[in-house]
C-alpha cells in the first residue's frame, strides 16, 4: 500500500520526525547546488512552503533540471530536522515525480511581486500567491465562523429563494431571470407592464434576488432565530471598489427582539469574526498585517476593546455638519450619510466603530419599524474604520396599518407582497434583522481595498470573466 498524503501544514506542525512521507504541492522555487537542489513546494494548505532536499541518485532526480515555479511535484522521503533558520522540518526526499511541468517562460506566476491589477486578469491562477491563497483560507474560516457565533445562540441556518419575485429593497436594481430566448425576450418586452412576463417560465417577472430578508423574516415568525447566509445580487451600474454585483450577505432575523437587540448581535457577530481572523488564522492575517496594511492590527484592536459607539441620526448629522473638514457630498439633515462621512466619523471623529440609528424614514426601505415621532425608523448602520458601512438593519415593521401603508406610500405593488403581510395578520410580533457584507468584512481583517479582490471571480459592472 502507497503511503497516504500528508499536507505541507501537517507536516509543518508535526510532533517529530516521520522516517516515511509523502507531500504534494507546487514548486515555489529552486535552489541547485553540487549533487543536490532544494526545492519550495506549497499545496495552498497553509501560507508557509516545506523544504524539499533532492539529492542526486535518487528516482525522479533527474526530473529536478526541468522543475520551474508552478511545476506540480509528488515527492516521497522522510521528514527530518531541518538545520535551515526559520523552519523546524524539511523532506529529504527517496523519490520524485512530476505530476504537471509548468513552462517557466508562460506561467504568468514568477517570484516575484504582480499588481492587484495584473492578478484580476488571472483570476484563475491567483489563488496560488501568498496574498490570495491567504485571503481564501480567510474567506473559508470566517464563512464557518458564522455558522459556530449563531450555533451557539440558538440560531437556525435557513435557506432562502435566490430566485424571487419580490424587490426587498424597492430599487429596481435587480436581474431579470428568464427562460425565453432572445427573440421572445424582445418581443415580450414591448408588450404593458402587466403581461410582461406573461409568458415565461413563472408566468410572471422573476428576478436574482437582492437580500433573503423578505423570506426570511416569516420563518424567523415561526423558529424564533434564524439567519440566511448566501450569494445575493445587484444590477447598480456601480463601477467602486466597493460595489460588486455577485456578493455573499449573513442575514439574521430575531423574533421577539428589539433594535437594542439588534445592535448588539451586530457588534457581537462582528467582534467574534475579527477575533477568529487575528488568533485563529494568526499566520495568514500576519501576512496583510505585514505587507498590506501595517496598521492593521491597531485598527481592529480599537474594534475589539471597547463598546462600539452608539449614535442616533441626527446627532450624526450635526457632528458632520460641525466637522472643520470639506466633504465631497453636501450633508444635510434628512440625506442618507455617503462613505465618506461614515469614515469621517470612525476615523476621524470617534476613531473607533459607529452604530448610527434612527435615520429618517424617507431614506429608509418600507419594511423599517415608524418610531412615534413618525419621521424616523427604527433602522441602524453598523460603520467601521476603512470601509463605512458593513451592516444595515432594523426593527421590522409588526404593525399591518403601517406596513400597508408604507408600502403603498412607496408605489409598490401591494398584492405582491399579500404573503409577507400575513405575517402581520396572524400572531405579529416585535422582529428585528440585519444584512452583513461578507465580502466588507474581509476587506475589514486584511486591509484590502477592494471588494474585487476578496473573492475568487468578481462580478462587477461590465466584467463577467472566467
Amino acid at each position: 500500500m502507497s503511503i497516504r498524503r500528508t499536507t505541507v501544514k501537517a507536516a509543518l506542525e508535526s510532533a517529530g520526525a516521520c522516517p516515511e512521507i509523502r507531500v504534494m504541492g507546487w514548486v515555489r522555487t529552486r535552489r541547485d547546488a553540487k549533487g543536490f537542489s532544494f526545492l519550495e513546494i506549497n499545496d495552498g494548505s497553509c501560507l508557509s512552503n516545506l523544504q524539499v532536499l533532492v539529492e542526486e541518485g535518487i528516482a525522479g532526480a533527474d526530473l529536478v533540471k526541468d522543475l520551474g515555479t508552478g511545476a506540480a511535484v509528488d515527492v516521497a522521503g522522510a521528514l527530518v530536522a531541518s538545520p535551515g533558520k526559520g523552519q523546524r522540518f524539511e523532506v529529504k526526499a527517496t523519490a520524485l515525480t512530476l505530476l504537471g511541468g509548468a513552462d517557466t517562460e508562460a506561467y504568468p506566476l514568477q517570484k516575484k511581486r504582480h499588481s492587484d491589477e495584473f492578478l484580476r486578469t488571472i483570476a484563475h491562477l491567483r489563488p496560488r500567491t501568498n496574498k490570495y491563497g491567504a485571503m481564501l483560507r480567510l474567506r473559508a474560516a470566517l464563512g464557518q465562523a458564522v455558522h459556530a457565533f449563531f450555533a451557539e445562540r440558538g440560531f437556525y441556518w435557513v435557506h432562502t429563494p435566490i430566485i424571487t419575485g419580490s424587490d426587498c429593497e424597492g430599487a429596481g436594481e435587480m436581474f431579470r431571470v428568464t427562460a425565453l430566448s432572445a427573440a421572445e425576450a424582445a418581443a415580450e418586452a414591448v408588450l404593458p407592464p402587466a403581461e410582461r412576463g406573461s409568458r415565461d417560465f413563472f408566468g410572471k417577472d422573476a428576478y436574482l434576488t437582492v437580500s433573503g430578508q423578505l423570506t426570511a423574516e416569516p420563518l424567523a415568525c415561526a423558529l424564533g432565530r434564524v439567519y440566511a447566509f448566501g450569494p445575493t445580487f445587484r444590477a447598480e451600474h456601480s463601477d467602486t471598489s466597493r460595489h460588486a454585483a455577485e456578493f455573499w450577505m449573513v442575514e439574521p432575523e430575531m423574533a421577539f427582539a428589539d433594535l437594542e437587540d439588534n445592535m448588539e448581535l451586530g457588534e457581537g457577530l462582528l467582534k467574534h469574526m475579527v477575533r477568529v481572523a487575528m488568533e485563529d488564522c494568526a499566520e495568514d492575517f500576519g501576512l496583510f498585517a505585514k505587507y498590506v496594511d501595517p496598521k492593521l492590527p491597531e485598527t481592529l484592536a480599537t474594534l475589539l476593546d471597547a463598546p462600539f459607539v452608539r449614535l442616533p441620526y441626527a446627532e450624526a448629522v450635526k457632528i458632520l455638519l460641525a466637522a472643520k473638514k470639506t466633504f465631497e457630498y453636501p450633508v444635510a439633515d434628512g440625506r442618507d450619510l455617503q462613505s465618506e462621512h461614515e469614515r469621517y466619523l470612525t476615523e476621524e471623529h470617534f476613531k473607533r466603530p459607529v452604530v448610527v440609528y434612527d435615520y429618517p424614514k424617507d431614506i429608509k426601505a418600507f419594511y423599517m419599524r415608524q418610531n412615534d415621532d413618525g419621521r424616523t425608523v427604527a433602522a441602524m448602520d453598523v460603520l467601521v474604520p476603512g470601509i463605512g458601512e458593513i451592516i444595515g438593519g432594523s426593527a421590522r415593521e409588526e404593525r399591518l396599518d403601517r406596513l400597508s401603508a408604507r408600502i403603498r406610500e412607496q408605489g409598490l405593488p401591494l398584492e405582491a407582497y399579500g404573503w409577507y403581510l400575513d405575517t402581520r395578520r396572524f400572531g405579529t410580533v416585535p422582529h428585528v434583522g440585519f444584512g452583513l457584507g461578507f465580502e466588507r468584512v474581509l476587506m475589514l481583517v486584511t486591509g484590502i481595498g477592494n471588494i474585487r479582490d476578496v473573492m475568487a471571480f468578481p462580478r462587477t459592472w461590465r466584467h463577467l470573466e472566467f
